[in-house]
C-alpha cells in the first residue's frame, strides 16, 4: 500500500477519523448518536431553506412577534424568491430583524462597505430588502451587518435583539470546515479547549488559504480561481452566537451542475461525524439541537472516479 501523511497545512489531519468518515455510505450518513442533531438527506435543501425563511417571516406577521434571523450571503436567487413570496402573499415584515453571518475585511481589519461589489451585505440588501414592496418591508435599520464600528460588539447586538440569542441561524460548511468565517488555525480564534471555543464571539479573522481558494470559485470573484482577488480577512460571528441561538439549520448542497465534483462532500462528512473540534468549527453543531439538510448529490459514496477529471 502507498501510505502518506496529509499535507501539514490541512486543518484536520486525524487519519483514523478521515478514513472512517470517508467510508460512510449514503444509507448510514443520516445516523447520529445525538437524537437532537438531525440529518436529513433530501433532493433540494435550498428549497427547504427558502420555505423555512418565508414560513417564519409569515408567522411573525400573523403572531405580531419579533423574529431575529442570522443569514448567510451571497444567495441572491434564494432571497429574491423569498421576497417574491412575501409580496405575493402580502406578508408584513415589520417584526423581522436580520443579521449577516459575516463580511469581507482588508489586511488591516477594515470591514468592506456596501459599495464593494463583492460585499455580502450589498448582495443581501439588493436581493432581499430591495425586492420587498416598500409597504411590507422591515425598517432598513432592522437589517444589520458587521462593520468596522460594530464588529467588536456584534455578538452582543444579536444577543440583545434576540433576547438571549437569535431565533434561527442558517449556515453551511466551508471547505476548511468553517461556520461563517470561523476558520481553523486562525490566530483570532486560538483557544485551549472546545468549551472555551464555544464561548467566543464576533471578531475580525485572518482567513485560511482553503477559504480563499473556495471563494475564488464564487461568481462574485469571477468563478475563475482568482485567489488574489479574495480579501485576506473577514468580520464574522463567533461560535457563541451559534450556541445561543434558539434554533439552527445547516445546508450541505454545494456541487458543480453536470459533474460529480464537490469540494463540500468530504467536509460535510467531517462536519457531521468527526468528533467536535475547533479545527472543524461547524462540527460543534453536533452538540446542539440542529437540523442539517444534505443534498443527494453530496450524500453519494466517496469512491474513485477513475474516468473523471476535474
Amino acid at each position: 500500500m502507498f501510505k502518506f501523511e496529509p499535507a501539514s497545512w490541512i486543518p484536520y489531519r486525524d487519519k483514523e477519523v478521515l478514513d472512517r468518515v470517508r467510508a460512510i455510505k449514503r444509507e448510514d450518513l443520516d445516523k447520529h448518536p445525538n437524537p437532537d442533531f438531525k440529518i436529513r438527506i433530501v433532493s433540494d435543501p435550498t428549497s427547504i431553506w427558502v420555505a423555512d425563511i418565508f414560513t417564519r417571516i409569515r408567522q411573525s406577521d400573523i403572531e405580531d412577534k419579533k423574529l431575529v434571523m442570522v443569514l448567510p450571503n451571497p444567495a441572491p436567487v434564494f432571497y429574491e424568491t423569498v421576497a417574491e413570496l412575501i409580496n405575493t402573499y402580502k406578508v408584513n415584515c415589520r417584526n423581522v430583524y436580520t443579521f449577516a453571518l459575516d463580511e469581507w475585511a482588508d489586511q488591516d481589519g477594515n470591514v468592506a462597505p456596501d459599495s464593494y461589489p463583492a460585499s455580502f451585505n450589498r448582495s443581501f440588501i439588493k436581493s432581499f430588502y430591495g425586492n420587498i414592496s416598500p409597504e411590507l418591508r422591515m425598517p432598513r435599520e432592522n437589517c444589520v451587518a458587521p462593520t468596522t464600528e460594530n464588529i467588536n460588539h456584534y455578538s452582543q447586538l444579536i444577543t440583545e435583539c434576540g433576547d438571549g440569542g437569535a431565533d434561527i441561524t442558517y449556515t453551511g460548511p466551508g471547505w476548511a470546515g468553517h461556520v461563517a468565517f470561523v476558520d481553523p488555525d486562525t490566530p483570532e480564534f486560538a483557544c485551549n479547549n472546545l468549551e472555551e471555543f464555544m464561548k467566543m464571539g464576533s471578531r475580525i479573522v485572518t482567513l485560511h488559504p482553503l477559504t480563499i481558494a473556495q471563494n475564488s470559485l464564487h461568481g462574485v470573484f469571477g468563478s475563475s480561481g482568482d485567489i488574489a482577488s479574495v480579501p485576506p480577512r473577514a468580520a464574522t460571528i463567533g461560535p457563541a452566537d451559534m450556541v445561543r441561538a434558539k434554533e439552527r439549520i445547516e445546508i450541505h448542497s454545494l456541487s458543480y451542475p453536470g459533474t460529480p465534483s464537490s469540494w463540500q462532500r468530504m467536509i460535510s462528512r467531517l462536519s457531521l461525524h468527526a468528533p467536535p473540534t475547533p479545527q472543524i468549527s461547524t462540527s460543534i453543531l453536533q452538540l446542539l439541537p440542529t437540523t442539517v439538510y444534505v443534498s443527494e448529490a453530496l450524500a453519494i459514496d466517496i469512491e474513485v472516479f477513475e474516468r473523471v477529471g476535474y
